[in-house]
């Protein structure tokens, strides 16, 4: 009768040791999710600003905001929707910093 006792609290150990490890496993998976893959920010930019009467700046100032953002909305203006950190990036004067 003892060592039948010894048994269930010897499982019941285990079992609960093994829940907590495969919680703490998820807790570790949901605290650093996968990034999403750096985007071709030289590419991307040389689209954007590709009609620009100033591409050199142009091109600076949309690689300050695909560097933070990691985003660059299609086409060579407008399009912010896509993007919502690229349209929301302001100078100190306010207004839009990335092209």
């Amino acid at each position: 009768m003892a060592s039948s006792k010894a048994f269930v609290v010897a499982s019941l150990v285990i079992s609960l040791l093994l829940l907590l490890h495969h919680i703490v496993e998820a807790d570790e998976a949901l605290a650093s999710p996968a990034q999403a893959p750096q985007m071709d920010c030289g590419g991307a930019c040389s689209a954007r600003c590709r009609l620009s009467s100033r591409p050199r700046l142009c091109k600076r100032a949309c690689g300050s905001c695909c560097a933070r953002c990691n985003c660059v909305p299609p086409g060579t203006s407008g399009n912010y929707e896509v993007c919502p950190c690229y349209a929301n990036l302001t100078t100190r004067a306010g207004q839009h910093k990335c092209p």
